[in-house]
């Protein structure tokens, strides 16, 4: 039945349930008194076409925003959980279609494909203890929530039942199983009980647990969604994209491999996995016998008295699955540019979700929706960017970064001609602190960005302020977690990937909803306007300058520092001389792209003429295309659509490098020599295209 409407301040609203419909009302209130004493009014007509004041355009940017705005659109997308390829899913792609179709922007779509989804129809976990009882646990969250809410499970896990006994691994990682074996203890035959750690996702727990010959494996996180009894869902598969059309996009229509294929089955585990809440994970903890776990596994209720098992206590988990073909949907909206139409920034967020995803992902979605509408307010101001502008609204992030990888397979040719940059924020708001990760040319216009927001827990700094002082670190982005990974590790598009809060207890849960954030991560959306305006303002940067700000002698200092890194893992045993060189040829072409790209910046605002142009045009391509100079078609070893070789990810989970991800695989795995230096010339090969794509030319 259809909720009636709530207007507050003259904005519409469908009334929230029961539960939260105060709270609701409270923080549009007050985040509507914070927007109206902020500058808000609809911008007059300022600017003429391909003409404007690059920093009043950014002023007017973010005083056009509305924390009211912001509110109301998480609100509309977490009423309901919407898992990718369900029916509320689709309530949540028509609501941003809707949305941006409403904003008249040049062009609004939907990209549709096909995917292989997975989805629990019957799990069950039962223990029987030493005194022959027999208790079957509760596998839901500690929540009366609606029954639209998916059972907790691991998608693509495979159906069938294990039963054994169980052992404590620890975090899972290999390391944990050598420790087992010092002390006597083998997993085959058995159950194992992993608690989630920092290193290692769920599938690779899961894929270690099937070498060492485990039946099943259960997983529980001791965060214990904040201490509510929330239990994590998640993806098992390996690699990313859809399954059944690995390489290619799962067009309607286009070829779609059977699962019993091996290019399809490799990627799904052998042996079911099921997540666990902390309660029933510390029932069996405190069940086991055996030898005593080592000191640094012992936490939590059980603590001092940890044992690792076996014995005591049988457990038998039971998961029956079905896998289904899904459409899946994409909207992207279209900023067409003024004089570079050829020439694309991306930004992108996923909107589906395990449950209601309010953090992951609805809080960048809210965050993407209200970019449009500022946009769309430049847009009616006389504003149009001098390059387009791409909006992207993903599908089917959570199963494997499925929407994202289909639309990069089906563009990956235009994209390596024509992409700028990609723009990526998933969680846009877990907590407090302000968090990025960014390929090293767009490091700078990152920090130029965060100069001009205010920051949201201090009216007196900006973001750039408290980020020097809290964290002042933009990561690298090896990690393949969200849906930056298709476009820099398969297509080398610089990318920068950012959020707020460094983590929170409600992850994959029930209890990711709009009411716990109201409460606990952004009670009146300062952090989401913060972000919004981050975010958009890149945009605008990366869209109009004249002259692309990348910062290539900021990459070359990075690529000399991991060049150290490994120099000195390797302790003298492989020579790197060749990288040595080649980063030295690649720092001499960024110092040299630098100073054409100051004279060429001077130029662009004291003359226009054709020959500029074409200078200023020609420069950026190269900037734009040097990053595609690090990929290689033969890919990492083990991960082949992998193609990135200084950041992609590590096929070793335990690899000692967070870069040079073949290198560190062969270190890692005890490769012989002729192995290593043979990755080190791949690197330095790479590292060389990068040069001539940056220097330009045929010499």
């Amino acid at each position: 039945m259809s909720q009636p409407l709530t207007t507050v301040a003259g904005i519409s609203f469908r009334q929230p349930p029961p539960l939260c419909s105060f709270l609701f009302i409270i923080v549009l209130l007050v985040a509507t008194f914070y927007t109206l004493h902020h500058p808000d009014a609809t911008p007059p007509h300022l600017f003429s076409p391909n003409t404007h004041n690059s920093l009043t355009l950014r002023r007017l940017f973010l005083s056009s925003a509305s924390n009211a705005t912001v509110s109301s659109y998480l609100h509309s997308l977490t009423r309901h959980p919407h898992l990718a390829g369900t029916k509320p899913s689709l309530d949540t792609l028509t609501y941003v279609l809707t949305h941006f179709q409403s904003l008249r922007l040049d062009d609004t779509r939907v990209a549709e494909y096909e995917a292989l989804l997975s989805y629990p129809t019957h799990i069950s976990v039962t223990a029987r203890f030493s005194n022959n009882t027999t208790v079957e646990f509760d596998l839901n969250d500690d929540v009366s929530s609606s029954s639209d809410v998916v059972t907790p499970y691991h998608a693509y896990s495979p159906s069938g039942s294990a039963q054994g006994s169980v052992v404590f691994v620890n975090h899972g990682e290999e390391r944990d199983y050598r420790a087992l074996e010092m002390i006597g203890v083998s997993v085959r035959g058995c159950l194992v009980l992993a608690r989630k750690g920092e290193t290692l996702g769920r599938g690779v727990i899961v894929k270690i647990a099937e070498t060492q010959g485990a039946l099943g494996v259960l997983i529980y996180d001791e965060n214990d969604g904040g201490g509510l009894g929330g239990i994590e869902r998640g993806t098992v598969m390996r690699g990313i994209g859809d399954p059944v059309s690995p390489g290619w996009p799962g067009v309607t229509g286009g070829e779609k491999l059977s699962v019993d294929d091996d290019r399809v089955s490799r990627r799904f585990p052998k042996i079911p996995s099921l997540p666990l809440s902390l309660h029933n994970a510390e029932i069996l903890l405190a069940s086991l016998c055996g030898a005593r776990a080592p000191v640094e596994w012992r936490s939590g209720r059980v603590g001092s008295s940890q044992r690792v098992g076996p014995g005591r206590v049988v457990v038998n988990m039971t998961l029956q699955g079905e896998m289904k073909m899904k459409k899946i949907h994409n909207v992207v909206a279209t900023i067409r540019g003024s004089e570079e139409p050829d020439r694309y920034v991306i930004l992108g967020n996923h909107r589906d979700a395990w449950t209601y995803g309010a953090v992951d992902p609805n809080s960048g979605t809210s965050a993407l929706l209200d970019i449009g509408r500022r946009f769309a307010l430049l847009l009616e101001s006389g504003w149009r960017p001098r390059r387009t502008i791409l909006l992207c609204s993903w599908d089917a992030e959570e199963f494997g970064m499925i929407g994202s990888t289909e639309w990069v397979e089906e563009h990956v040719l235009n994209l390596g001609a024509s992409a700028v940059a990609y723009l990526n924020v998933d969680c846009a708001v877990q907590g407090s602190g302000f968090f990025a990760g960014a390929t090293p040319q767009l490091d700078s216009v990152l920090v130029d960005a965060l100069k001009l927001v205010q920051d949201p827990d201090d009216v007196t700094l900006t973001v750039e302020e408290t980020f020097k002082s809290q964290n002042n670190i933009i990561e690298r982005l090896s990690r393949v977690d969200s849906d930056f990974s298709g476009f820099l590790h398969h297509a080398g598009i610089p990318s920068i990937d950012m959020y707020y809060g460094a983590d929170y207890p409600v992850y994959h849960t029930a209890f990711d909803s709009y009411d716990w954030m109201i409460r606990n991560a952004d009670p009146l959306f300062h952090r989401h306007v913060a972000m919004a305006g981050i975010w958009g303002l890149l945009g605008i940067i990366l869209a109009d300058e004249p002259v692309l700000p990348f910062d290539y002698i900021a990459y070359a200092e990075q690529l000399q520092a991991h060049r150290d890194a490994l120099s000195k893992l390797l302790e003298g045993k492989v020579s790197v001389d060749p990288l040595s060189v080649a980063i030295q040829e690649f720092s001499l072409v960024a110092k040299e792209v630098t100073d054409e790209a100051k004279k060429l910046k001077e130029q662009a605002y004291s003359k226009n003429d054709v020959a500029v142009a074409a200078k200023r045009r020609e420069l950026n391509d190269r900037m734009m295309l040097a990053e595609r100079g690090f990929l290689d078609s033969e890919g990492i070893k083990g991960k082949e659509w992998f193609k990135h070789l200084v950041y992609g990810p590590a096929a070793e989970p335990e690899s000692k490098l967070g870069f040079f991800p073949g290198i560190a695989d062969a270190i890692e795995t005890n490769s012989s020599e002729g192995i290593i230096k043979h990755e080190i010339w791949r690197v330095t090969r790479a590292i060389q295209r990068a040069s001539k794509a940056l220097k330009g030319g045929f010499t």
